[in-house]
């Protein structure tokens, strides 16, 4: 699939006077378009665009006016407020204020896919406050700014965690979105996590999309992520890691492989980037794991 960029918005990070710290152009992200930014005082307007928008407020408060043909609603929306405008709608907008934001643009494939395929309308909100939606999209900023191409399975992960939210609270009539299954049954097959397990180990060392993970079961995306934890207690992404940091394990216990290399061939970024996951989950470093073997 093709990355989604900034010609796939609306328009408004295109306004001269709204300037973006980082984005996530260049980074691979296929349905999914975010974008940290510092924007000051101005009214537009904006034809519909492909994919929908979530705006997050960074600070304030700030007054906010949007309609469609005039500005017929307004809020001062605090830290934490959100701005939804659905794909497909012409929009009039009016920031009364300097303001900090992260926009983040969904495709309509991305959120649909968080109803199993089912076509989703977003409502059109301002100023509503989502806890959860604050710290995924404050999250996908994080990423973004420490950006490791390892970290796709997660931006992806993420992505339709977001998706399922604004489908389940800030879509028009609300809709259902299948929890997360816990526990042994309901989960993949023998012959379906075969399947993830030997393409995961195949592909180590790449940047693996969730859609591929999810395409060798046969099920969809969202499916794939209720199914696999169902079996194994574990996100993909979470999976994913654990993998690689039993890989990386191995090789730093049974070779005299360079840690640099162990780290790309495991799908870690650089040495760097190895060295902080295992002390996070292992509280250890490559070097004392092959200081303590060789003891």
């Amino acid at each position: 699939m093709v990355e989604l960029t900034v010609q796939d918005t609306n328009g408004i990070l295109r306004l001269p006077w709204v300037h973006p710290d980082r984005t996530s152009r260049g980074l691979g992200w296929e349905q999914l378009y975010v974008s940290t930014q510092s924007e000051q005082p101005y009214q537009a307007s904006f034809g519909g665009a492909p994919s929908h928008l979530v705006i997050l407020h960074l600070n304030g408060p700030v007054t906010v006016r949007r309609g469609h043909l005039g500005l017929t609603s307004s809020r001062t929306v605090p830290p934490g407020g959100l701005f939804v405008h659905p794909a497909g709608k012409e929009l009039t907008v009016e920031l009364g204020g300097a303001l900090d934001t992260v926009h983040a643009y969904l495709t309509d494939e991305l959120l649909s896919a968080a109803c199993d395929d089912e076509p989703v309308e977003l409502a059109e909100e301002l100023g509503t406050v989502d806890p959860l939606v604050e710290q995924l999209m404050l999250t996908l900023d994080g990423v973004m700014r420490d950006w490791e191409p390892s970290a796709r399975t997660y931006v992806d992960h993420l992505g339709y965690a977001l998706a399922a939210q604004l489908a389940r609270q800030h879509s028009v009539g609300g809709r259902p979105v299948a929890p997360a299954v816990h526990g042994g049954r309901g989960g993949l097959t023998e012959r379906q996590f075969r399947r993830v397990r030997e393409m995961v180990e195949e592909r180590l060392g790449e940047s693996l999309p969730l859609r591929e993970m999810a395409a060798v079961t046969g099920l969809s995306v969202s499916q794939f992520g209720r199914q696999f934890k169902a079996r194994t207690g574990l996100s993909p992404h979470q999976y994913l890691i654990q993998r690689r940091v039993d890989a990386a394990g191995r090789l730093l216990r049974g070779t005299s492989m360079p840690i640099a290399e162990v780290a790309q061939r495991c799908g870690f970024s650089h040495q760097e980037h190895l060295t902080r996951v295992l002390r996070a989950h292992l509280g250890t470093t490559p070097a004392a794991m092959r200081v303590s073997c060789s003891a």
